[in-house]
């Protein structure tokens, strides 16, 4: 069935062996539109048995891709690039109807997934090994980079084309044959996204699609064909991905969540920090592992910051990503909205105080899955809002007195994925950069996420496994060294006889 007509019936289906495949299992769960609340389609849920089938095609798959010219690939990876960048828009609108966000933000979505395949095009320079002539007498020594072969990604709800792009694209650049695994709440991208990559030349079998459950996830990550997995997620779940998935021989990359904060100190510009704040906090619904999630006010900046932040607040609007004007639109489910409204419902009775309440946005009244904008003040540690990954709009805001208990604040947290500074000053920058136990770093920028000729990932309960994803650190995870020590006889020696073989 054709990825567009089987998208506009309602059945959301695998794409195995080059071509989308209806499941057999039997088994479907449902695709929600989040700003009705209605369901919009059915995605099927694979079989241990159809995943072994997936996998069994690729691995067959994976001898010929691995044997291509370094050229040719890169000819399919710039084909690949611009078809997806010829139909972004389609992407991007898919992508807004299941998950909620806006078409502009699932289009600056598609636009960052896209440096990555345009980083992996250059596939011919990341492969270059290294050679040492004469490493002894007579010995040279030179090492090459050498695909994996299956590999899987099993990637998360909110960005449905951006991380499978972090990891598909170096995975098949480096030769490998690669099955994605994508979120059951927003599948439909990855199908289109399959589509694309078909059109590009790329052969059948290289590039696997596999909707499903915690069934598929299992079998994946004990697959004895599935030589290395990527995954995006929870920090509970990414630990167990982890444990498991090395359990089973594989090599692992699990990013998990992240508890964001900015730092803003006195001499900072208020209105850029609160401008900041508001659209790193609350862009695609807070549903982001980078998203700021607790402002740190220093001493007296408190007051006119959360002044500053709580007047942009009032003018963001909520409701429909296809009503033009909105601005933030539904977090993905029901229940997921209501987990997010907890820790606002529960904050006044740990201490806190509810500075913008998103419970009273007028979209709440809407059938869809709404949560307006939130801001808590006087939030501290030991706080359950504080405490837990809340992963929607709500912004905390922890007042320091000065800026080594701010620090402090910061990397006592157990997660370590990204933090900014808000400053003037280039020292107090220079030594928060350099004290500061986070993986990702922005001076006065709020969503400090690399571009894809660096790699992506934190520290601490935010990583699990010692790469981080995609740009450099992307082709070692999937490729391994092999080093070759070489002699050849000295040419004086030898001796060319172009007689007729005898016996002596």
């Amino acid at each position: 069935m054709p990825v567009a007509e089987a998208i506009e019936t309602g059945r959301v289906s695998h794409w195995i062996g080059g071509g989308a495949r209806a499941g057999s299992s039997g088994r479907t769960g449902p695709v929600y539109n989040p700003a009705t609340g209605e369901v919009r389609a059915h995605v099927d849920f694979a079989s241990r048995a159809e995943v072994d089938e997936a996998v069994s095609i690729a691995k067959s798959a994976f001898p010929a891709w691995r044997a291509t010219p370094l050229s040719r690939r890169s000819e399919i990876l710039f084909r690949m690039r611009e078809l997806v960048d010829a139909n972004r828009r389609k992407v991007a609108t898919i992508i807004s109807a299941e998950h909620g966000k806006t078409v502009a933000d699932a289009m600056g979505e598609v636009a960052r997934g896209l440096e990555n395949i345009e980083f992996a095009c250059g596939v011919p320079n990341l492969l270059k090994g290294g050679f040492s002539e004469q490493a002894s007498r007579g010995i040279d020594i030179h090492e090459i980079h050498q695909p994996l072969g299956v590999v899987a990604g099993i990637t998360p709800f909110n960005f449905p084309a951006m991380v499978p792009m972090w990891m598909f694209a170096n995975a098949i650049a480096c030769g490998n044959a690669f099955i994605l695994k994508p979120s059951e709440k927003d599948p439909s991208a990855s199908l289109l996204i399959a589509d694309l990559l078909s059109q590009s030349g790329l052969p059948p079998g290289i590039f696997t699609v596999i909707q499903g459950d915690r069934t598929a996830v299992d079998r994946l990550l004990e697959h004895p064909d599935i030589a290395a997995v990527s995954f995006v997620g929870s920090t509970p779940v990414a630990k167990s991905v982890y444990e498991t998935a090395t359990r089973n021989g594989k090599r692992v990359q699990a990013l998990g969540g992240a508890k964001n904060h900015m730092l803003v100190l006195p001499d900072a510009d208020i209105d850029m920090a609160a401008d900041a704040a508001v659209s790193a906090g609350f862009g695609s619904a807070g549903e982001r592992c980078m998203a700021i999630s607790v402002v740190v006010a220093v001493g007296a900046v408190a007051d006119p910051l959360i002044a500053a932040i709580s007047e942009r607040m009032a003018k963001i609007k909520t409701g429909p990503a296809d009503v033009e004007g909105n601005e933030m639109g539904p977090l993905i489910t029901r229940d997921h909205r209501d987990r997010v409204a907890s820790f606002v419902d529960n904050a006044t009775s740990e201490g806190a105080s509810v500075a913008v309440d998103g419970r009273r946005d007028p979209a709440c009244k809407l059938p869809g899955f709404f949560l307006g904008p939130t801001l808590l003040d006087r939030v501290a540690p030991g706080m359950a809002c504080y405490e837990h990954e809340i992963f929607g709009p709500v912004l905390s805001v922890v007042r320091a007195p000065d800026y080594p208990s701010a620090l402090k604040v910061i990397n006592e947290n157990p997660f370590g994925n990204g933090t900014a500074i808000f400053t003037r000053d280039g020292g107090a920058a220079r030594q928060f950069q350099f004290e500061v136990e986070v993986g990702m770093v922005g001076i006065n920028v709020p969503i400090p996420v690399p571009v894809a000729h660096y790699s992506f990932g934190g520290w601490k309960a935010s990583l699990f496994g010692d790469l981080h994803m995609y740009g450099p650190e992307g082709v070692r995870f999937y490729t391994r060294t092999k080093v070759v020590t070489s002699r050849w006889p000295d040419p004086g020696t030898s001796k060319v006889d172009l007689g007729f073989p005898q016996m002596r």
